[in-house]
């Protein structure tokens, strides 16, 4: 597994895990419940992780729609 997007905001993980999920591509997001304790403050980022071999796939998908990899 190889972390695609680390992000604060679960609007944009919910829009990037509909995406991928679009595009056939196995998502699964890290630290949702550590991001639920802290109360919803933006403290912790989920990770939102993807295949190694699907990662480009799931970059360029992300790339497309506008959602900022950091990277």
């Amino acid at each position: 597994m190889k972390e695609l997007l680390r992000c604060t905001d679960p609007t944009v993980m919910a829009f990037a895990t509909a995406l991928l999920q679009g595009e056939d591509i196995d998502c699964f997001q890290l630290d949702v419940n550590m991001a639920i304790l802290e109360g919803g403050i933006g403290a912790f980022p989920r990770r939102m992780m993807v295949r190694s071999e699907d990662y480009e796939r799931a970059a360029r998908v992300m790339r497309d729609n506008d959602i900022d990899l950091g990277q």
